[in-house]
């Protein structure tokens, strides 16, 4: 799918222009373009402090949220590279701790857009190569950085060995650029997934994963082996106990002393805190201390995941004693994941957008039992799924009588002020629609 990005500042924004016109417009997995552009600015991905490498379908950006924010509670300047962004490109790429800023964000895009002319690079493949760059010019401690799609032939995968890799959720998404069969890939279209996302496991890695079910395990493992490399999965190499809105960390290279207080909600957060630790607990030293792991723990945070909207426009225009929350989980995974988080809540009225690429009552079917009414919105700038259509879905497939297309989400709030039961309420499906919320919340990511 394309991808989309706009900035307030001209010279910026001249830059992305530019990246759009030369762009094929699509995502294009394969190593042979980001190597030669990389390549002709001197290979700079060559040149990162201590990496951390982080794959997954659902979860990832959140463990690199809690894997930042640990490392800068043990002192640490930390570089990362996630995506997508929100509401400003710049959320991208972080610089010793903080968002990169307009003016040298348009000149390294305008340095490496000079190189990739006539390479037919892709959006992503132009803005990772910008990111390297930043991060070798730029003095740090570490750098973390998220796999953009799939693994193998993500155009990060392009860097050495790093520190540590690390591999969160599966699950089936974005299927048609991951699940085409290839000569030698496996045929179940789950194995297949953890065999791509596997691909980012190299020569005396070590890795760190959530727990699978056997075969996805093996699969990995069998990658694991193949290149010589250290296994610390969740169940054999550590685990989480929880404990109301706590945890216990422990794992066959010692345990986390005090329960651990993830301020993002939900037993997933807690799995994903864990991995982040697994992996810090692998890395080599300076290791950061119990205190400094739980201080992290608490100070992470990543926006539209479980987010409670604060005061601002949006929420203005719902009583006073309604919670708005925000969370950008689009695949049947991250319904479950909400599913857990939502168990012990009323049900809320949901407002929702999804990509017409997505598997919509996959996603919404896991957690149809806390819907107490449904208003469906489109997501502008973006191909997605009819909001009558998802209404007439969730009426006909998941019994919710109570469904309403809506022009745009401050018309969903409106409707739900005026027309429905005093309730929480919770804007999901995209983090397209996510970026659209925040920004008209005044509520930017920093």
């Amino acid at each position: 799918m394309p991808d989309h990005a706009q900035s307030s500042d001209s010279a910026v924004q001249a830059q992305l222009d530019r990246l759009a016109a030369l762009s094929p417009g699509r995502d294009i997995l394969g190593l042979e373009r980001i190597a030669e552009l990389c390549a002709r600015l001197g290979n700079p991905q060559n040149q990162l402090p201590r990496t951390f490498h982080v794959a997954g379908t659902n979860g990832k950006g959140s463990t690199c949220a809690f894997l930042r924010a640990i490392l800068e509670a043990q002192g640490r300047r930390v570089h990362s590279y996630t995506s997508p962004h929100l509401v400003r490109f710049n959320e991208r790429i972080r610089l010793a701790g903080t968002l990169i800023d307009d003016a040298l964000l348009a000149s390294l895009l305008e340095e490496v857009l000079d190189e990739a002319a006539d390479l037919q690079a892709s959006f992503f493949e132009v803005t990772t190569a910008a990111a390297f760059l930043a991060f070798a010019r730029i003095p740090a401690d570490d750098c973390i950085i998220e796999v953009g799609l799939g693994g193998r032939l993500d155009a990060t995968n392009i860097i050495p060995p790093p520190a540590v890799a690390g591999i969160a959720s599966l699950g089936i998404d974005h299927e048609a650029f991951l699940l085409a069969p290839e000569t030698g890939t496996p045929e179940d279209p789950a194995m297949r997934i953890a065999w791509e996302k596997a691909g980012i496991i190299k020569a005396d890695t070590p890795v760190a994963t959530l727990g699978y079910p056997p075969h996805i395990r093996e699969t990995i493992a069998a990658k694991v082996a193949d290149v010589g490399a250290t296994f610390f999965p969740e169940g054999d190499g550590w685990t989480i106990e929880t404990d109301g809105d706590a945890f216990h960390w422990t794992s066959k290279l010692g345990s986390i002393d005090p329960p651990l207080r993830p301020r993002m909600a939900g037993v997933h957060q807690m799995r994903n805190a864990g991995l982040a630790i697994a992996m810090l607990r692998l890395a080599p030293a300076p290791q950061p201390t119990d205190a400094q792991i739980a201080q992290g723990v608490t100070d992470a945070f990543w926006p539209g995941r479980m987010q409670r909207l604060g005061a601002g426009p949006l929420t203005a225009l719902l009583p006073d004693d309604s919670e708005t929350w925000l969370d950008g989980g689009h695949n049947p995974d991250a319904g479950v994941a909400l599913a857990k988080a939502l168990r012990d809540r009323a049900p809320l009225h949901i407002v929702c957008g999804l990509l017409k690429n997505k598997d919509a009552m996959g996603f919404l079917r896991p957690f149809a039992d806390r819907i107490a009414s449904f208003q469906a919105v489109p997501i502008p700038g973006h191909e997605h799924h009819d909001p009558k259509d998802l209404c007439h879905w969730v009426q006909s497939d998941l019994g919710i009588i109570d469904a309403q297309p809506c022009d745009d989400v401050t018309a969903a709030l409106r409707h739900i002020a005026a027309h429905r039961a005093p309730g929480d309420v919770l804007i999901c499906g995209s983090l397209y629609l996510a970026g659209v919320v925040l920004d008209l919340n005044d509520e930017w990511p920093v």
